[in-house]
């Protein structure tokens, strides 16, 4: 091999080994760039901020507001930014801070004819509640009676066993008395009582008097409606009733348990304003 071609190939050989710092001087001009990129972000306009400060501040209090963590925008620090306008007086302020608590808030105001009915209906449903609920515990009828405070109203859940026989949709005579003592807690009011009458998922048997669980649950609750309205000579107009046989469970249909749960009579006073 020739000198030349020798010293050729050292020259690029040279070149090779140096082409890294081409690389290394990019990402230096890069972070130099971001550097100065992000110290020209990091001065404030001062001038801006005093003014978005000031907008904000009037915004949202219109008075005795402070900056805090800084001097604030006074000559000392937590001074507040608000002024009273130019020309203003102690009096005229103590005047319109006078105005500002003769104003009556909604707190004050007299109510309306429909909330006042609404106000009386709840107070009406809460003693109703606590009514029915003593009488539950002076007679112990905890296992046979269940009252609860719905959203559409107070519901009284009576089983099937205290109401009825077996299969059967006729009243037993020791139910009447607590559906007496019912009818004078609904006499007075002036809201819809809904009963629904409610039944397991087992088959009516082929010698029953009633051609399914439909037709049971239905006749079970017009027995009771029948006794508010032919013996205790309540407002028909006040009393809807209907039958959802299994529909509703509120138990476990598959236990013992949850079908004696669901075979039950729902009255409710419903929670609503008539026209």
């Amino acid at each position: 091999m020739s000198r030349r071609s020798k010293r050729r190939a050292k020259r690029e050989a040279a070149d090779h080994r140096d082409r890294w710092m081409i690389t290394y001087a990019d990402l230096i001009t890069l972070l130099l760039i971001f550097f100065v990129i992000m110290y020209a972000m990091s001065n404030l306009d001062t001038g801006k901020y005093d003014v978005v400060t000031q907008s904000l501040q009037s915004t949202f209090n219109k008075s005795d507001s402070i900056l805090e963590l800084g001097d604030g925008l006074g000559e000392t620090p937590g001074q507040t930014i608000t002024k009273p306008p130019q020309g203003s007086s102690e009096e005229d302020q103590e005047s319109s801070s006078d105005s500002g608590k003769d104003t009556p808030d909604d707190s004050n105001r007299p109510l309306t004819e429909r909330e006042e009915q609404f106000r009386t209906q709840e107070q009406e449903l809460q003693n109703l509640f606590n009514v029915i609920t003593q009488y539950i515990e002076d007679n112990k009828l905890d296992n046979q009676i269940f009252v609860a405070d719905k959203p559409q109203g107070i519901s009284i859940t009576l089983s099937d066993r205290f109401l009825f026989d077996q299969g059967q949709a006729a009243l037993k005579k020791d139910a009447a008395p607590t559906l007496s003592k019912l009818a004078s807690l609904f006499r007075n009011l002036q809201m819809v009582v809904s009963i629904e009458g409610h039944t397991d998922n087992v088959p009516i048997g082929a010698n029953s008097a009633y051609k399914d669980n439909w037709e049971l649950s239905g006749e079970r609750a017009l027995s009771v409606l029948r006794f508010f309205i032919d013996q205790e000579k309540l407002d028909p107009d006040h009393f809807q009733y209907a039958g959802y046989a299994d529909t509703r469970p509120t138990g476990d249909n598959t236990t013992a348990a949850g079908r004696q749960k669901n075979r039950r009579v729902e009255i409710t006073v419903l929670r609503q304003l008539q026209p």
